[in-house]
């Protein structure tokens, strides 16, 4: 059996995540980009225009991966909503280190619209818990303390214990039910 190769662009990503990683995302450089995903300028260029762009993809990406965990997650867990699901792996996902969050200002002030897929699944992500719920309130108080520790995680402003964020997410645990 043939594995599939990447196409150009998940080839692109691919790349791109792992310079990020190493020399983080403010320093991403679309020739090195270009390097490690062995194609040339002018074809990261075709696939992402600007650097902009390359950094929403990578937003894209993270988006759709964290999506597929997400369902992964509460289909595994059966008796357990999407809501515990989402506290559950935003609180795994707060535990992973991430670089500097400043290179997001640079990418929202060339592309004002850089943040329109951040809000169009936010929006579609709380659409969906609401539909899981009766109790509005519940879900708000738990949904907005998980982006509050997910914030503070990305822009490294966490001033949470080890144990208050582990108390923080039983606690939403408890409220979600």
């Amino acid at each position: 059996m043939r594995v599939r190769r990447a196409n150009s662009r998940e080839k692109i990503l691919a790349a791109a995540a792992d310079v990020a990683r190493e020399a983080g995302p403010g320093s991403l450089s679309l020739e090195a980009v270009a390097s490690r995903a062995g194609v040339s300028k002018g074809g990261l260029l075709y696939n992402f225009p600007t650097k902009a762009k390359l950094m929403q993809g990578l937003v894209e990406s993270y988006l759709n991966n964290f999506q597929k965990a997400l369902e992964a997650r509460a289909a595994a867990a059966g008796h357990e909503g999407v809501l515990s699901a989402y506290i559950k792996l935003s609180a795994d996902d707060c535990e992973q280190p991430k670089p500097s969050a400043s290179w997001m200002f640079s990418a929202i002030a060339e592309d004002p619209d850089f943040l329109t897929p951040i809000k169009a699944f936010k929006r579609q992500l709380f659409e969906r818990l609401k539909e899981e719920t009766n109790d509005l309130g519940s879900l708000l108080v738990c949904f907005l303390a998980i982006e509050g520790m997910r914030s503070m995680n990305l822009f490294d402003s966490d001033v949470l214990s080890q144990g208050e964020r582990e108390l923080l997410v039983a606690s939403l645990l408890k409220i979600a039910g």
